[in-house]
Order: C-alpha cells, then structure tokens, then sequence
C-alpha cells in the first residue's frame, strides 16, 4: 500500500497497522532504520502491545496441588 506525503511532510498510517501496533489519537511512535535499509515504525509510549498468545499466558484457576498430582500419577485416585 502506497500512501503520498502531504506538504508538511506528514503521511496516514493506515488502520491495519494502527490496529496492530495499537497506535491511538495522541500515541508517540518511533522511527527505526533497519540495518537492511529499511524504516520501522514502532509505537514509543508503551510496549508492544500483547501477542495473542501472551494474551493467553496466566492462571487458569486453582489446579491441583503436588500431593494431588503425585497420586494421580500413582494411581492412587
């Protein structure tokens, strides 16, 4: 996707990536040059924002204790 710069030098970030760097009205971004050349936009006021398996990453609730897990896997239930 091309976009044109207007007068002030200014370009629209489209949507898509809006969306996935998580990029909203008054957000800070950053300009990198790759060492191949090329410039990477990232967003500079926070982290990236959480890939869906970091999404997922946590507690699923109270699990079974050690004792519960080694007779289990004894047999002992």
């Amino acid at each position: 996707m091309t976009k044109g710069a207007t007068a002030k030098g200014q370009v629209t970030i489209p949507r898509a990536v809006r969306d996935m760097l998580g990029i909203v009205p008054g957000s800070k971004v950053d300009f990198h040059r790759a060492p191949d050349g090329s410039v990477v936009l990232t967003r500079a006021d926070r982290n990236r924002p959480a890939s869906r398996f970091e999404k997922l990453r946590g507690h699923a609730g109270k699990g079974l204790d050690t004792d519960a897990i080694m007779a289990l896997t004894r047999g002992e239930t």
